[in-house]
């Protein structure tokens, strides 16, 4: 049996817009996986470059430990440890029962538009 892709879709969105999507998926509408920022100054100081590096090397691969990740980017385990913890709290990595992390999707669609300032 073929493993299904799981993307992950990083957005702008208001809490009013958090809302609609939730609601609509208790209504039976499929949603896909999202999360959300409310601002983009939000979204660029969560997942600053050295982040995205990170989360590049994670994707698709599974749970590992914080070693192994700043392993496989030649990073310092201490500040991928800094790093680790900011994408947990933000929500955007898992931890497992044997405490390594993981970042449960195979790929990421970022969706924003940019305008004219007001």
């Amino acid at each position: 049996m073929e493993a299904c892709m799981t993307t992950v879709t990083f957005s702008i969105a208001s809490r009013g817009d958090v809302t609609r999507r939730t609601l609509a998926a208790f209504g039976g509408e499929r949603q896909g996986a999202h999360i959300s920022f409310e601002s983009v100054e939000l979204l660029w100081r969560t997942l600053t470059r050295k982040r995205w590096e990170l989360l590049k090397s994670m994707t698709g691969e599974g749970a590992m430990t914080i070693r192994e990740a700043a392993r496989r980017i030649g990073r310092d385990g201490k500040a991928v440890h800094g790093d680790v913890q900011a994408l947990l709290i933000a929500g955007i990595l898992d931890r497992t029962a044997d405490g390594r992390v993981v970042f449960p999707y195979d790929a990421v669609h970022v969706d924003f538009t940019l305008t004219k300032a007001a």
